[in-house]
Order: C-alpha cells, then structure tokens, then sequence
C-alpha cells in the first residue's frame, strides 16, 4: 500500500465513524445512512483504491467523465448515482450507467428518461431534486410545487421516485443549514403521506463535507462526500 493508498483507506474509515456516531447519537440506525462517495473528477486509479478500501456508492457529475471510469471499473460490484445537473439530451446515457439519478426537476427530464429506460427495458430509479432555498443561482424544483410533479411521474412506467435530494446554501457554520435539511424531510414525509402507487419515499440524498452530520440528525439516508475522502479538487 502506498501513502495515498493509506490516506484514503484512513479518511473512510474516519468518515464512517463520524456517519455511525452522527446517527447512534440522534437515535438512528446507521445502516441507514450511506455514504455516496464523491468521485467526479477523480482519477479511476484513486477510485479504485477507495472501492477497495469498502466504498460502494460512487457519485459522478459528468456523464462523459462518468462513462470513462464506469467502464474501467465494470468488474466491482458499486452503485453508480449520478448526482450532477442532468441536461435532457444526455438522459440515455445517464440511463444506461447510472442506477440511481439525484437530479430529476422537471417532466420534461423524467420524460426523456422514462423514454431511454423504456428502450432498454430498465425501470430507472430517480430522486427529485428539491431547490428549498429557493436560491435562483440553484437547480431543483420549488418545494410547493414538488408533489404535483411527483404526481405525474408516478405515473410513467420506468421511472421510479424513491426519495427526495437538495443542496441548501453554503455556510461557514453547518448548523445554519439546519433549517433547510429540516424543510426537505418535512417535504418528504408530507409527500409520504400522499400515499402514490409506484412511488416509494426512502431516500433523503442531503449533507455533503461540510455538513453532513447535521444532514444526519435531520433524516439523510445518503450523505454525498468527496473533499473529506478525496481530499481537494484541484
């Protein structure tokens, strides 16, 4: 093993402890919290070395650059989520790589991709990407209009909503995102409530490095992490 090797081998293991004590200590079961590794923009080589260490969600934020290292690294058995803003005419691809889309904002988009999944007789696992902010420099659709959109995918054949995913602002204080995370699983149960045949409300894809142990108090399932793993982009 080499020294990079062992720091990221080490900063997994650190970022699972913190996930497991953030929800041991807001009395949540850890094995439901997962950990989504961010991977964009990461060489395939230290990629691998991070499923090796015991990562099994990897999140990507480009398709082309996505499609890359999917290929070279086919033979693990990982889960590919694709977490980026997804443009309309990548929607086949997206479908033909990734299991589970974060980033679904219009019906337009589920469309597309209830089209592509169709082809390639796929039921496509989707989130609903949520702007609670209301930020205009942000993607997602306004949370007051949210259960009318997951009313009318629910009823596409290969397209399935299984949670909700957003990205509040960025603050210097994680606790100041509290409120936005609080939001977004209050938007979650309501739309549980609803009760929508084909639309299973399991995931809350919120918290990132910064942030994630409050996401975790505040309900997240799948925490998106790539700074506290991969160290900084360059």
């Amino acid at each position: 093993m080499n020294h990079e090797d062992g720091h990221i081998v080490k900063r997994i293991e650190y970022v699972n402890d913190r996930i497991k004590k953030a929800a041991t200590g807001c009395g949540r079961d850890p094995e439901f919290v997962r950990l989504v590794a961010v991977s964009k923009t990461i060489p395939e080589e230290r990629v691998r070395q991070a499923i090796e260490a015991g990562v099994t969600l990897l999140g990507e934020n480009y398709i082309q650059e996505a499609k890359n290292k999917i290929d070279l690294l086919s033979h693990y058995p990982v889960s590919w989520h694709f977490i980026g803003h997804l443009q309309t005419n990548k929607a086949k691809y997206a479908v033909k790589a990734f299991d589970l889309i974060h980033t679904v904002d219009s019906l337009k988009l589920a469309l597309e991709l209830d089209k592509q999944a169709r082809k390639i007789n796929k039921n496509q696992d989707i989130l609903i990407q949520v702007n609670i902010s209301k930020e205009l420099s942000k993607f997602g659709i306004d949370p007051n209009v949210t259960l009318d959109l997951i009313r009318q995918i629910s009823k596409l054949k290969n397209i399935v909503v299984r949670g909700l995913m957003t990205m509040p602002p960025f603050f210097k204080n994680p606790e100041q995102a509290r409120p936005y995370f609080k939001a977004l699983n209050n938007l979650h149960h309501f739309i549980k409530q609803a009760d929508m045949p084909d639309v299973y409300m399991e995931e809350l894809s919120m918290g990132m490095t910064g942030d994630y142990k409050i996401a975790i108090e505040e309900g997240a399932t799948l925490v998106r992490i790539g700074t506290a793993i991969f160290g900084k982009r360059n």
